[in-house]
This record gives structure tokens, sequence and C-alpha cells, in this order.
């Protein structure tokens, strides 16, 4: 029965090893464009960024983890597709959780929203321009707001759940549910917590890109052993 389920799942895990590579990727890829060029620190200067470089005003809100959710889903899928029958409950719950959490990232992200708004103070009167200055404020307000700090808690918690599961399972190395657990810690304090939670949020990438190596590698090997087994 498990040979036939790794058999059915085989794309799935190909995919799944992917774009964990394409999350490898991405996360150092964004750290750097922040390093580079810090996000300006008034609706004011995100509107002139935009002016001046749309492409970049979207990467300085985070438009590259629009994309590294939308990835996670599939990778959380795989995870839960694997740990099902040894841990069917806590795989089930992690994964409803991580669904429920990316789901309240998207509307909490204002990438576009500002990319509007920017265009529209450029194109308005001199007089009318704050109402523009208003609007994105309450915009950016929303950034860090309730529905972030949902999906970085509710991450948080799938997270450490899909760790104990892969700890307590058979199938993976206990190493990898211990770096999941080690990033998960860190980001018990949400990155919106000023800079005790920006450094803790940094802190956590580090042990979750090697979980998500590990992974990757994990991944690679299923769709390996079920081909294998075709």
């Amino acid at each position: 029965m498990n040979q036939g389920l790794s058999i059915n799942f085989r794309p799935l895990y190909r995919i799944a090893q992917y774009f964990a590579l394409a999350m490898i990727i991405i996360i150092p890829l964004q750290i750097i464009i922040f390093v580079i060029s810090p996000p300006p620190e008034t609706v004011k200067g995100f509107f002139e960024l935009y002016h001046q470089n749309p492409f970049l005003g979207l990467l300085s809100l985070d438009f590259l983890y629009l994309i590294n959710n939308m990835i996670l889903v599939i990778v959380y899928l795989a995870l839960f597709v694997v740990l099902y029958q040894e841990k069917p409950v806590t795989s089930l719950l992690a994964f409803i959780l991580g669904l429920i959490s990316i789901a309240c990232y998207y509307p909490s992200n204002p990438a576009f929203e500002m990319l509007t708004l920017g265009n529209q103070y450029f194109q308005t009167l001199p007089e009318q321009q704050t109402i523009y200055l208003a609007a994105g404020e309450a915009v950016m307000a929303g950034y860090t707001g309730t529905t972030f700090n949902t999906y970085y808690v509710l991450g948080t918690i799938c997270l450490l759940l899909f760790s104990y599961a892969i700890i307590k399972s058979h199938i993976f190395k206990k190493s990898v549910g211990l770096w999941g657990l080690a990033s998960g810690f860190f980001m018990i304090v949400p990155s919106s917590a000023g800079m005790l939670g920006m450094i803790f949020s940094l802190l956590s990438l580090i042990p979750w890109i090697v979980f998500v190596v590990l992974l990757m590698l994990k991944f690679k090997k299923l769709a390996l052993d079920a081909q294998n087994a075709e």
C-alpha cells in the first residue's frame, strides 16, 4: 500500500523537489535585494521608488514572497502526503493551518496597491496628493496588521507541527525535523514586533533554508524510489 502511494504521488514529489529548490534561490535573493536597496521608510518614499523603478518597488514590498508562498503550498502538500499514514492528525492539522496562513498572506501584501496609489499620486494635482499619502498609510498599516500576524502565527504553528511529525516519522531523519523546530522557535516572535521581531525573523531563515534543502533531497529520493518501483 505504501509503495502504491509513492507511485501515485511521484509527480508531486518531483514538483515539490523543484519548487523547494526555487525557494532556496528566492530567499537569499530577497535578502540581497533588501541589503543592496533597503525599502523606503515612508509612504512618499515608496511612491517615489515605484515612480522611478516599478519592479524594484514591487520587490521592496515582498513581491518574491507572493511567489514563495505559492510554492510553499505544494511543499506542504507533499509533506502531508508523505506523513499522513504515520501521523494523520498532526499532518492534517499542519496542512490546514498552513493553507489558512498562506491565504492570509496575500491580502496583507500591499505591493500592487502601492503601485496603483503611487501612479495616482504623481498624476494628481499637488494639493490632492495628501489624499493618496493617507491612503498609502492605511494600506501600509495593514502590511503588518492583523492579517499579516495571523499569517505569521499560523505559519509558525504549521511548521512546528510538521517538524514534530517528521521527528516521529520513520521516513525522515530526525535531524530534518529538528532544523524545522529551530526555525519555528525563532518564528515565535512575529517579524512585525519591532527590532526583536526582525532579528528573530532573519535568524529563522538560517535553519529554514537547511530544512528546505533536506526536504528537497528527500522529495528527490521519494520520486526516484517511486520511479524504480514502477
